[in-house]
């Protein structure tokens, strides 16, 4: 029997993991890539009474690759909170599927778990920007100010390492940051214990991050507004933490970064208004390689000519509601 745990490179896709690992430890293959890596299922040759944990990635992205291991008989537990489509129906199939804009996979583990690994689950809800979600968590397991902002950094800055083209334009490849963290049953003896790891990651999202609160909007009204970032590393570093940053300062507005890819096209991470957390799914699956969830969705590789078309179809849609 082999065992695969198979997740979203970002905050909510390790610290899902950490939680069910912490409870119930498993010698598992790791696989996993950058953020928008998330046909995943179809590196999987499964065979009869493999165990298979899917976290953080769209079941309807990984139709195909879910439908053969279930043929397999594999036992497939899957959690997740992007659009799903039809789940299928198979007895080798166990789901905890939720698409409500105020909860990700960590909430959902969590849940699961009946909270036993809260902090690693607000620590997740952060990294997604569910901040509400995130706090409200933080309440019930009694944290203080501080430490909710401790958690909420780390969150940040887990979330900001799963961004890039390529691994190559992480600082850290997710599986290690999983096992680096995953040891530690509290993310606060993590923060205490690694603290190389933390800096590494404070210090690069503090530099990218600066750089990218220097560019000016591409266009921009009342109702949305779009970035464009350069062919450069420290852009696909940072464009998801960004984007989160620009929808938490105004809360009202949809926003949109746009950034260039390596030989040519662009990126895209879409995050609608806080005041109004809908329809970022159904925009970018309007686009070739578009998805997410509502609150929060991307279109991993736009075409140059498509461009313009994404902007007016963007400032539209936001204007409409």
């Amino acid at each position: 029997m082999t065992c695969f745990d198979v997740f979203n490179g970002d905050a909510d896709g390790i610290c899902s993991l950490i939680q069910l690992r912490n409870d119930q430890p498993r010698d598992a293959r790791l696989v996993t890539g950058v953020k928008r890596d998330i046909q995943l299922l179809d590196q999987l040759d499964c065979q009869r009474g493999d165990q298979v944990t899917v976290l953080d990635i769209s079941l309807d992205k990984n139709r195909a690759g879910l439908e053969k291991i279930l043929a397999s008989s594999a036992e497939v537990f899957y959690v997740d909170h992007h659009f799903a489509g039809h789940i299928p129906s198979s007895e080798h199939l166990k789901s905890l599927i939720d698409t409500s804009a105020d909860v990700c996979t960590s909430i959902l583990v969590n849940q699961h778990l009946s909270g036993k690994y809260i902090p690693w689950a607000v620590v997740g809800a952060f990294g997604d920007n569910l901040k509400n979600s995130a706090k409200e968590m933080a309440n019930q397991a009694g944290l203080s100010d501080k430490q909710s902002q401790e958690l909420e950094n780390l969150g940040t800055y887990i979330n900001y390492n799963g961004y890039g083209a390529a691994i190559d334009d992480l600082l850290y490849p997710p599986a290690e940051l999983f096992r680096l963290i995953s040891p530690y049953a509290n993310p606060f003896d993590f923060i205490i214990d690694a603290r190389d790891t933390f800096d590494r990651l404070e210090t690069g999202f503090r530099q990218d991050i600066s750089l990218a609160q220097a560019v000016s909007p591409q266009q921009e009204n009342d109702h949305s507004a779009v970035y464009l970032l350069p062919d450069a590393s420290w852009a696909r570093r940072v464009s998801g933490v960004f984007s989160n940053e620009l929808a938490n300062a105004e809360t009202a507005r949809a926003h949109a970064v746009v950034t260039e890819r390596v030989g040519g096209g662009y990126v895209v991470s879409v995050r609608a208004p806080l005041d109004n957390k809908t329809g970022a799914d159904e925009l970018c699956r309007r686009f070739p390689s578009g998805g997410g969830r509502k609150a929060a969705a991307g279109i991993n590789d736009l075409p140059v000519d498509q461009l313009d078309k994404f902007i007016q179809q963007f400032s539209e849609f936001y204007a409409g509601l």
